[in-house]
């Protein structure tokens, strides 16, 4: 009884619309599959805007203060407590029913580009193109000197003398410098939405594990596909997507093994046949001496020689088959790779 009224004292001084606050968190987390925790530090208020409004069809954001998002978390429904160690300074909730992993994609393209502030530390080095300017002369110049870039006046413009790093990464940037940049139409910095975790039907995602280089992925998925379809080719291993190719492959070998033992059956006794006649006519080729040929011997030398070439031509084409079911293995690979890169895009949207 001494615990249920002391609880009932400190709810009582609880403001009214913080309470609204909690219940409104808690409405959506039952509504929506997909809860993530992102970062908004540094974003400025009219990108914050402009950004919420582009994917209001998709997510929903809101903004609370920390200790009420905890509240809500822990007396949710849903097993969502973990994330709330993703919880901290400038944080905004995201609800949706994407994917995690489309979410990720959708709040890493809204990223935009922004001026550096005077005092942010620079995310990486700053470099000053050298080249002429919009600018007209004047104090300009002075101004972008004292930013730390080199300036001269030439034919009636002003110039960057050269091209400088005026910020290198992990150095504070100066107010000068700030201003100058943004007048430059420089923009160092990245603002949006940093997704730290994100809950998914009781599964909890850290952003590292959502940042997927959709690329090499289904790059690596169609070699991996293809790299399977090889090896079952090699070891004969029959599934609906080889039979086809092993089948040709067995028939393509079955008739190089016949030809080269020279078993004669009904399908290659042609080929067999047409064997026989160019080996025997390049024995004869080889003879130098005319007499021991003879003059009939040598009248077909020198007519057939034509035709034989074409035959000899259909010949190896007839033996090289087994490249071609080899190719056709490759053809086949090809084939899974598209179907895989097709399916990661049905993942990834």
């Amino acid at each position: 009884m001494a615990t249920d009224a002391a609880t009932e004292h400190r709810t009582a001084h609880v403001p009214q619309w913080k309470i609204d606050e909690i219940e409104s968190i808690k409405q959506l987390v039952s509504e929506y599959s997909v809860v993530g925790v992102a970062g908004i530090r540094d974003i400025p208020a009219k990108q914050l805007q402009e950004m919420r409004r582009s994917m209001k069809d998709v997510v929903k954001i809101r903004i609370y203060r920390n200790n009420l998002i905890h509240r809500a978390l822990d007396e949710s429904n849903s097993d969502l407590s973990p994330i709330g160690s993703s919880v901290g300074d400038q944080t905004a909730l995201i609800f949706t029913d994407l994917n995690p992993f489309k979410l990720f994609q959708l709040l890493k393209s809204s990223k935009t580009e922004a001026p550096i502030r005077a005092g942010a530390i620079a995310p990486a080095d700053i470099t000053v193109e050298g080249g002429p300017t919009s600018f007209a002369p004047g104090p300009i110049v002075g101004d972008l000197q004292n930013a730390g870039i080199p300036a001269r006046i030439d034919k009636g413009k002003v110039v960057i003398r050269e091209t400088k790093v005026v910020a290198h990464e992990g150095e504070a940037v100066s107010r000068a410098l700030s201003e100058m940049l943004t007048r430059l139409e420089i923009y160092p910095m990245t603002v949006g939405f940093d997704l730290r975790s994100v809950y998914d039907n009781g599964m909890i995602l850290e952003a590292d594990a959502l940042d997927i280089d959709e690329v090499k992925y289904a790059s690596d998925i169609a070699t991996a596909t293809t790299s399977a379809f090889n090896l079952a080719i090699v070891i004969a291993y029959p599934t609906p997507a080889t039979v086809p190719t092993l089948l040709a492959k067995a028939a393509s070998d079955a008739r190089n093994l016949a030809i080269n033992s020279a078993v004669p059956v009904p399908a290659i006794i042609d080929l067999l046949l047409l064997k026989a006649q160019l080996n025997a006519m390049a024995l004869a080729g080889s003879i130098t001496d005319p007499d021991a040929l003879g003059e009939s011997l040598q009248g077909l030398l020198m007519a057939g020689a034509g035709a034989w070439a074409e035959e000899a031509v259909s010949a190896t084409e007839a033996e090289t088959e087994e490249e071609a079911v080899e190719e056709n293995v490759e053809g086949e690979g090809e084939e899974k790779e598209e179907e895989a890169a097709e399916g990661l895009g049905l993942l990834f949207g």
